[in-house]
């Protein structure tokens, strides 16, 4: 469960440091199209990681309530 965790915590880091770059790139650029993907790229850098913390947050919950019923019934 380890590895797993660190594969997709290397994948999350690398979709941000993507993403960033792309809003780096869409800030320099004078074109009116990137200028939506300035603003999607930004809106993304942020939602992101919002969802992949609210995510484990729930996982973690859940995963604790099941942990509780378990020894509970034993």
């Amino acid at each position: 469960m380890k590895k797993v965790k660190q594969i997709l915590a290397i994948i999350g880091v690398i979709i941000l440091v993507g993403l960033y770059i792309s809003t780096i790139v869409c800030a320099v650029s004078a074109s009116e199209n990137f200028m939506n993907m300035l603003m999607t790229s930004i809106y993304a850098s942020v939602i992101i990681p919002v969802l992949i913390w609210a995510y484990s947050f729930i996982y973690k919950l859940i995963k604790k309530d099941s942990e509780e019923k378990d020894t509970t019934e034993h």
